[in-house]
């Protein structure tokens, strides 16, 4: 018996299993009236498997096994954070107060859902240092395009219709130039300088050339390059003297928690990732949440309703009557109903565990990526070797090894149980790894990290096709990334091919 069958055997695949009427559940008679199913909606045939309860069970766990987790392993990705989610807060966000709640329900019905809206909206301001935000935004690119529209907003409402450019370091989170093309603004692109600044005296050159089209500059703090910037008070006031606004990007909010306020650094619109800063992981693409924070000059475009209280408390028993309300110039809805509250749930437990204790969260992150950079630098080389943020960039390339990249680099780390880091971005660096250690984990555990980067940079010398074949231990093997990109495979069904053709039973696709 080969180990392909051996394999078949053990772990049949479910449509192998699949027999006409078998069940798996079956559902109680419904205790409202039943209507139709629209025609338009209904198919004469939908090919999916009919199945038990235990083998339905056991497909989704052997698939769940073929994913890497943060429960399981290590995983420093940079830029958007897998960081460690609290078993609390998903706990909290379970409550049957917050969970089965409908977004329809009248004000007086979700008080408290509303209260926990209003102190998170007050806390986020404090944080920042802002005095207005807007919770809507459902994910940070969401946020991001709120900042500018309302940037583009305050200018036409100020008669200002020439303002239609927006400055975008190439240091910035790469979705900035897609939302400034979205809001239907124009892009001008600011490469960085020798230390990965942003060069304040192209900068000048460039606010002068464009003084009276500048509708503003977008910047990621602390960049993508993982470095503050030395400039950034000066950058600031060169906008703003031309007339523009500054929006920032706080994605990386998690490098300045408690240390520095946006609104005191004279940014005049920024967001947070909630889902990032404060403790929800959003590996494949969600759920995520990006309230909009901004000052008074903003303040009426805010994207809404957001939450205000609608009567005060008669005495210190009551409590306030809390309502929404639309800003009075506002951008308008971002997003069906009131943004993603089950993160905004999460992140109230985040904040409020956490207390004025929020700098330890920036304090670890920052030494984590500091530590780890520096055990690093004399292997790899990291092109601005610099006191970092809670994330640095490294070129994934072995010195006198000519043809290892980044990737060969990544596909050996999940050998060692690993995820690996981000690849390929910041595009201005080549062969960029970019590596975010977050503030969770272990002195310990950034040590295994560093020693399996330090030794696959030996196997490269050493044994360079042991990389260019890994991973060797992962249930699938090295892809055609390219070809897969192209070929989505979106659910899980049979795939129709010659094998079929000649009565062989087909393989299962993957579910991506």
């Amino acid at each position: 018996m080969t180990e392909k069958t051996e394999q078949k055997v053990l772990e049949p695949l479910i449509y192998e299993l699949s027999e006409p009427e078998r069940k798996g559940v079956r559902m109680p008679e419904p205790d409202v009236p039943t209507t139709d199913i629209p025609a338009d909606l209904l198919r004469d045939d939908l090919n999916l498997p009919e199945v038990s309860e235990i083998d339905t069970v056991r497909h989704f766990v052997r698939l769940s096994q073929l994913n890497h987790a943060i429960d399981i392993g290590f995983y420093p990705l940079g830029s958007c954070t897998m960081k460690y989610n609290p078993k609390v807060n998903e706990a909290v966000a379970r409550l049957t107060g917050y969970a089965q709640v409908h977004p329809l329900q009248s004000e007086g019905t979700v008080q408290g859902n509303l209260a926990l809206m209003y102190r998170l909206q007050q806390w986020l301001c404090e944080i920042s240092g802002f005095k207005y935000t807007s919770l809507q935004p459902a994910a940070g690119a969401q946020g991001e395009f709120a900042g500018i529209l309302m940037i583009r907003k305050y200018h036409l409402a100020n008669g200002d219709e020439k303002r239609t450019k927006i400055i975008v370091p190439d240091s910035a989170h790469g979705t900035n130039p897609a939302t400034t093309t979205m809001a239907g603004l124009e892009v001008i692109n600011l490469a960085s300088d020798e230390i990965g600044d942003i060069d304040l005296d192209e900068l000048r050159k460039v606010v002068a050339r464009h003084k009276d089209t500048l509708a503003g500059m977008m910047i990621t703090v602390p960049s993508t390059l993982g470095v503050y910037e030395d400039h950034m008070v000066e950058v600031i006031e060169v906008v703003h003297e031309a007339g523009g606004l500054v929006y920032m990007d706080g994605a990386n909010m998690n490098a300045l928690l408690g240390v520095a306020k946006p609104a005191e650094l004279g940014f005049d619109v920024m967001h947070y990732n909630l889902h990032k800063t404060f403790s929800t992981p959003h590996g494949g693409g969600g759920p995520g949440s990006g309230p909009v924070m901004c000052n008074d000059k903003l303040a009426p475009f805010r994207p809404g309703p957001v939450v205000e209280i609608v009567e005060e408390a008669h005495d210190e028993d009551d409590a306030p009557l809390y309502g929404w309300k639309m800003p009075e110039q506002s951008i308008g809805r971002l997003k069906a109903f009131h943004g993603n509250f089950g993160m905004h749930v999460r992140a109230y437990a985040y904040i409020a565990a956490y207390g004025n204790q929020l700098r330890d969260v920036t304090n670890y992150a920052v030494l984590n990526a500091n530590y780890v950079r520096s055990r690093l630098d004399d292997t790899y080389k990291v092109p601005f070797n610099r006191t970092c943020g809670h994330e640095f960039v490294l070129e994934g390339r072995v010195n006198g090894v000519e043809d290892i990249h980044a990737l060969d680099i990544s596909k050996r780390l999940m050998d060692y149980g690993i995820h690996p880091p981000t690849n390929y971005f910041p595009l201005i660096v080549p062969e960029a790894l970019l590596i975010e250690p977050t503030e969770t984990e272990s002195k310990e555990m950034l040590d295994q990290f560093c020693d399996v980067m330090l030794k696959i940079a030996q196997e490269a010398k050493d044994d360079p096709e042991l990389l260019h074949k890994a991973p060797h231990k992962a249930p699938i093997r090295r892809v055609d990334e390219v070809q897969a990109a192209k070929q989505l495979v979106l659910c899980c069904q049979p795939v129709v091919s010659s094998t079929e053709e000649r009565g062989e039973k087909p393989q299962e696709a993957v579910a991506s």
